[in-house]
């Protein structure tokens, strides 16, 4: 296996696809027009993801790992990607989102496999969940697919971070020569990343939930397939590589609970909108963020090579600590009745709709 040559090949598929999935999407009416919650001022293609998962498959059917799971996994992807195709062409109401999100989970865990088995928490030890793991893989799954698009706000955000997080699982996999989760994951670096460069700041094209539910939906089961070999990843791995999609969700869940509306209610508080109120500048807030998941990155390989305590608690100080300086920021410098004033007037949105675009 040549990992540069598997890498830039995908990222080649995906750069080609991408114009001409934007041209698509226009000629389908695929578009996002820019409203008073959007911070994009004209209207953009969607059905971005479309070239994501191309680049992929291209990828799968030249590099491919035979692996008897991945029949599974790739048919869950299909339902997933079919929710965000009619989703960005006609809507989907959050119900209709979940039921594919859950037919999909279902498959990759009956079907794919691809469940929690035994793994390692920290400070206790080895796990067994028995049919508990079942349970934890479809809220891993369903959570996962709808975390992606949340952060999936700004210009390059999602895809960046997904690219990030593709790299670190095959750093994590490379030595232990876990070839499946190695090829995958650089066809999927490569295949994001490519997309990457059209829809960065200013952005071409938006993935969106075509491309935000499939990443989401890959990731969450690509990190649970290395729980057959827990020095791999084990329960907490997974969960730092994805720090800022996982706590942003938390911290939603947890802000909509204290403030008395419903979890799915899109609101602007997350943290890539606390942090363009302070600089005002996507590139900056995206940079951020890529360094803050990054920062996410390297204490999840410390962890698993290095040290679980200093790992985990290093990843727990941290996020603390950006989160506190970020709303004592905010709070200095702008009027906080007014956002929630405005947050009053966004729509009643499902999961995986609360985006910033």
């Amino acid at each position: 296996m040549n990992p540069i040559l598997i890498y830039l090949s995908c990222l080649g598929l995906s750069m080609a696809l991408t114009p001409v999935i934007a041209r698509l999407a226009v000629m389908v009416g695929a578009v996002d027009k820019p409203n008073h919650r959007k911070v994009h001022a004209k209207q953009m293609p969607t059905l971005g993801g479309l070239a994501i998962f191309g680049a992929f498959y291209l990828g799968h059917l030249f590099f491919n790992y035979p692996h008897f799971q991945f029949k599974g996994i790739f048919l869950g992807g299909l339902v997933i990607l079919a929710a965000g195709i009619l989703d960005d062409l006609v809507g989907l109401k959050p119900k209709w989102k979940l039921l594919f999100q859950f037919v999909a989970a279902a498959i990759a865990i009956f079907y794919g496999q691809v469940h929690f088995k035994s793994f390692i928490l920290p400070f206790i030890g080895w796990v067994d969940p028995g049919y508990a793991g079942y349970v934890i893989a479809f809220i891993w799954i369903v959570g996962m697919t709808n975390a992606i698009n949340l952060i999936d706000g700004l210009d390059g955000l999602a895809s960046g971070v997904s690219s990030i997080t593709f790299l670190t699982m095959y750093i994590l996999a490379a030595p232990l020569n876990d070839y499946f989760i190695m090829t995958y994951a650089l066809i999927l670096a490569g295949s994001t990343m490519g997309f990457l460069i059209y829809n960065f700041h200013p952005a071409k094209i938006f993935m969106g939930d075509t491309g935000a539910m499939f990443l989401g939906y890959i990731i969450a089961v690509m990190a649970m397939m290395g729980f057959r070999n827990a020095t791999f990843i084990s329960f907490v791995v997974p969960i730092i590589i994805l720090g800022v999609p996982v706590f942003d969700t938390f911290f939603a869940m947890v802000r909509r609970k204290l403030q008395g509306k419903p979890m799915t209610q899109a609101d602007r508080g997350h943290l890539h909108h606390v942090l363009m109120r302070l600089n005002e500048s996507q590139t900056k807030t995206v940079l951020i963020i890529y360094g803050i998941s990054i920062f996410f990155s390297a204490v999840a390989v410390v962890y698993n090579t290095i040290s679980t305590t200093v790992g985990l608690s290093i990843m727990l100080v941290a996020y603390v600590v950006v989160r506190m300086c970020s709303r004592k920021l905010l709070k200095k410098g702008m009027d906080l009745k007014h956002v929630e004033q405005q947050d009053e007037t966004d729509d009643h949105r499902g999961p995986g709709l609360d985006d910033g675009h």
